[in-house]
């Protein structure tokens, strides 16, 4: 199994392996919008008292995907705009019924594997899951053709898998168990780092008994465990159907919500980056405040905080008061608030660089302290090629950087910018700064608009043309 591209980021701020307990919290601040989910349809009421594992809103575009309430509590719709708050928290019994109408006729449709698919949907599991080629949240309902378990997670800060393994290895086998109940013939890929550490062989050990199941082992460079990659990889085509995707928090939500029948109301998420005291894992739910996280581990006074990893996460808000859904770790990384004296001309001893520009590349590997501060300004490209040199998807950034400079959509798309896996590694090894990430996610989304408007053409030009044939047609029978 070959790979091109790719490229490792030594950064210091990294989380450790251990997973420490966060306070029970007296408000929750649920967000109604995450990177793939819109809870738009609302199904509590202002001053509902709600328990545990109780729908609070869905998503009507995303096969009614359910927010559940993580503790119980009283709601507040109109408190904090964008997000249902809940106000006495308390740990209750969890709610862990789930709404029988339509298990007559998912019974008669895909027996009993269509019944524990509806129970991961309504009990949260199913938030975890992704098609592999797009990205999206699959139909649970449909057919895969392969299941992609990773337990690797490469992006510098987000939630490692390994510690989400330690002590749950039972739990992870067991969920392993429960997603070979949902296929028929389906193969399902381990994807393991190709490390010979004691851990790594623990787990090798555990799933070889599995005839269904895979191994996958892959070198720990990023981004080798995207699930695009992957895909490609493995010679699965998205003509033959979807490939669900699943990381290791995902194997141990179906582990809960088929073996013991529990919603899934808590995280896994990793607090890294320079701005950060004592980089670690955490145990949160949905919903728990940003500001105790800040109080508790940010030592930054002025810093930027960041969803998700260091290379394709997004800046949080001064309007996000709590973590969404999909969280998966937190970034901090200290703002830049003076500029650097004659910072052209340092020599960069404590810089990284992919180019062998800096005195750092007389150096052995060390982590970098990074800030947000870009270390120069934005410049022209100088086509040194080094994007096309870490791209994974063997797609020539620089050069689909200049055609939309120029307006060139139809050689943007010739250039194959849908391969685009929005690493963001062309971004970071760029000498002159430019977004080349931003760029490619915002072409694909024109050439996509583009599509739509052409086809919605076409639709009215066919209209008028069955219209003028009728009304020909209607005028010869007149006649």
């Amino acid at each position: 199994m070959k790979f091109r591209g790719g490229h490792n980021i030594l950064l210091q701020g990294r989380p450790d392996g251990m997973i420490k307990l966060m306070p029970e919290p007296d408000v929750l601040y649920l967000p109604l919008q995450s990177r793939r989910f819109s809870f738009g349809e609302l199904c509590v009421e202002e001053g509902q008292q709600v328990n545990g594992g109780d729908v609070l809103a869905r998503d009507l575009d995303n096969y009614s995907v359910p927010l559940l309430a993580p503790r119980s509590g009283r709601v507040r719709l109109n408190e904090q705009e964008g997000h249902i708050v809940l106000e006495d928290v308390a740990r209750h019994t969890e709610h862990t019924d789930i709404d029988d109408e339509d298990l007559p006729h998912i019974a008669q449709e895909m027996g009993a594997s269509g019944i524990k698919r509806y129970r991961l949907l309504t009990l949260g599991a199913w938030q975890f899951f992704y098609d592999a080629c797009s990205g999206e949240l699959p139909d649970p309902l449909g057919r895969p053709q392969a299941i992609i378990v990773s337990t690797l997670s490469l992006e510098p800060f987000s939630a490692r898998g390994d510690a989400q393994l330690h002590n749950r290895l039972l739990n992870f086998t067991r969920g392993l168990e429960q997603l070979q109940s949902l296929l028929e013939y389906q193969p399902i890929y381990l994807v393991m780092p190709d490390i010979k550490s004691e851990f790594a062989n623990l787990i090798r050990n555990h799933i070889r008994g599995y005839a269904s199941v895979k191994m996958l082992e892959i070198p720990l460079t990023y981004p080798y465990d995207d699930f695009s990659i992957l895909v490609r990889r493995l010679g699965l085509k998205r003509s033959e159907g979807p490939v669900w995707s699943v990381r290791t928090e995902g194997v141990l939500a179906v582990d809960r919500a088929l073996t013991l029948s529990k919603p899934c109301l808590v995280r896994i998420i990793s607090i890294g980056g320079t701005g950060v005291k004592n980089p670690t894992h955490i145990s949160v739910m949905p919903g728990y405040p940003i500001q105790r996280i800040r109080e508790k581990y940010i030592f930054e006074p002025v810093s930027r905080i960041i969803n998700g990893g260091i290379l394709t996460g997004e800046q949080l808000g001064p309007d996000a008061l709590g973590f969404d859904t999909e969280c998966r770790g937190i970034t901090v990384l200290p703002e830049l608030q003076e500029r650097e004296f004659l910072g052209f001309i340092r020599p960069g001893w404590d810089r990284s660089s992919y180019a062998a520009c800096f005195l750092s590349s007389l150096r052995d590997k060390f982590r970098e302290r990074l800030n947000t501060g870009l270390h120069g300004e934005g410049r022209p490209c100088v086509s040194c090629n080094f994007c096309e040199d870490v791209c994974p998807a063997g797609i020539t950034p620089h050069l689909i950087h200049k055609y939309l400079y120029r307006d060139l959509i139809e050689e943007v798309e010739q250039a194959r910018v849908d391969l685009c896996i929005e690493c963001g590694l062309c971004s970071y090894v760029c000498p002159s700064k430019i977004d080349l990430r931003s760029q490619m996610m915002d072409s694909k989304v024109l050439i996509a608009r583009e599509k739509e408007e052409i086809r919605r053409e076409q639709e009215r030009q066919e209209e008028l043309r069955k219209q003028e044939e009728a009304r020909r047609q209607e005028e010869e029978n007149s006649k």
